[in-house]
């Protein structure tokens, strides 16, 4: 009997489960929107909802400990610089997970989307994906724009 167990085995060993499951929050950290099955989108919510709750803290202890599931030091920063400051003072909730009509077409599982519900700017998606900030424009530069 599997009492209090929880979560879900995926067919995989303990180590391949860690991994997929960072490499599915790293994904959603940088694109804030994947399709991924549903059986691992609920899983995926259970590990970065944690985190986004330790970036609101912004402490040097969050940080590393961020870094254990992360494993990677720019999206660290990303997670309290650019996804924490818009979920501040919102106690929970910070995924949504929307599934879709059509199961996958070669083994029939069940799709879903899992996105941050307070969604990524254009902008904000596409320095995520480049990982090269742009120096800010001073404010005369944009009086003179406009």
């Amino acid at each position: 009997m599997r009492h209090k167990n929880t979560g879900r085995k995926f067919s995989r060993t303990p180590s391949h489960r860690k991994v997929l499951m960072q490499n599915l929050a790293k994904a959603l950290l940088l694109h804030g929107k994947i399709r991924t099955t549903l059986l691992k989108a609920k899983d995926l919510r259970r590990v970065f909802e944690p985190l986004v709750t330790l970036a609101q803290r912004n402490d040097l202890h969050s940080r590393r400990l961020a870094y254990k599931v992360l494993n990677d030091h720019a999206l660290v920063k990303r997670l309290f610089d650019v996804v924490a400051p818009r979920f501040a003072g919102v106690p929970g909730g910070y995924t949504r997970i929307m599934k879709l009509a059509m199961p996958r077409k070669g083994d029939n599982a069940p799709m879903a989307i899992i996105e941050l519900t307070r969604a990524l700017s254009d902008t904000e998606a596409a320095e995520g994906k480049a990982e090269e900030a742009k120096p800010a424009e001073t404010a005369s530069e944009e009086a003179a724009k406009a």
